[in-house]
């Protein structure tokens, strides 16, 4: 079975993050219409809870929303690419790649990204800002990681497609989701509803998906295809 490493700085990441989804869970239990065990009766809450079966979820800061709102349109990207990612550290962990503590940490990191995005400034509290408060550390560990890597690298000399072996290629799957969730987040920073910082770390990591994934491909001995105008 494949084992890693858990570092200081991912243990930080997972208590904030489980932290902070606890009191999102308790938030969520305070402001639904759920209907929970009460005391002396020992069933188990049910996972579903039909409050959004008219087509509408609510933020952090309670607000009723559509689900085809911007805000959920973006969790639900950043939702999809953490399971990308996910999928991509699977293949990564069997090839035995050392970068997979750094998958880990993104995606706890992602899930902040979430938080912060379910916060829209309209309508939050003080005590929801300094909750789910996104700041720059991330991006300067990503700009960090895509250095190191690069030093190890080939430098591009032509357009290359997503290929490489099953880790490279399930990396650039991330990166293009990433894309997708960096544009979907771009409006909603620019209209003030969330912290500037969430989307450089998104724009940050589609370049650090593309490095890594040219990484994973060079470790495997694999060859990246190149672009050739078809004739």
């Amino acid at each position: 079975m494949a084992s890693f490493i858990i570092k200081p700085a991912h243990l930080r990441c997972v208590a904030w993050t489980g932290r902070l989804m606890r009191e999102l869970r308790t938030w969520k239990t305070l402001c639904s219409d759920r209907s929970y065990a009460t005391e002396g009766d020992n069933r188990v809450p049910k996972i579903y809870t039909k409050t959004g079966d008219k087509g509408f979820s609510s933020t952090f800061t309670g607000e009723r929303r559509p689900k085809e709102d911007h805000i959920f349109e973006a969790l639900g990207n950043t939702d999809e690419l953490s399971s990308a990612i996910g999928l991509a550290r699977e293949f990564c962990l069997d090839k035995g790649h050392t970068f997979t503590d750094q998958l880990d940490k993104i995606q706890c990191i992602l899930q902040d990204v979430g938080s912060n995005i379910a916060t829209p400034r309209s309508s939050a509290r003080e005590s929801h800002i300094k909750k789910t408060k996104f700041t720059a550390q991330p991006i300067t560990d990503l700009e960090t990681w895509i250095d190191n890597f690069t030093k190890e690298l080939h430098p591009l000399t032509n357009f290359i497609l997503p290929s490489g072996g099953k880790s490279s290629a399930a990396l650039h799957l991330a990166r293009t989701v990433c894309r997708r969730a960096e544009r979907s987040v771009a409006p909603i920073v620019r209209s003030g509803e969330a912290d500037p910082d969430v989307a450089k770390f998104l724009n940050r990591l589609s370049d650090y998906l593309f490095t890594v994934a040219r990484y994973a491909a060079m470790k495997e001995g694999n060859e990246e295809k190149i672009y050739k105008r078809p004739e």
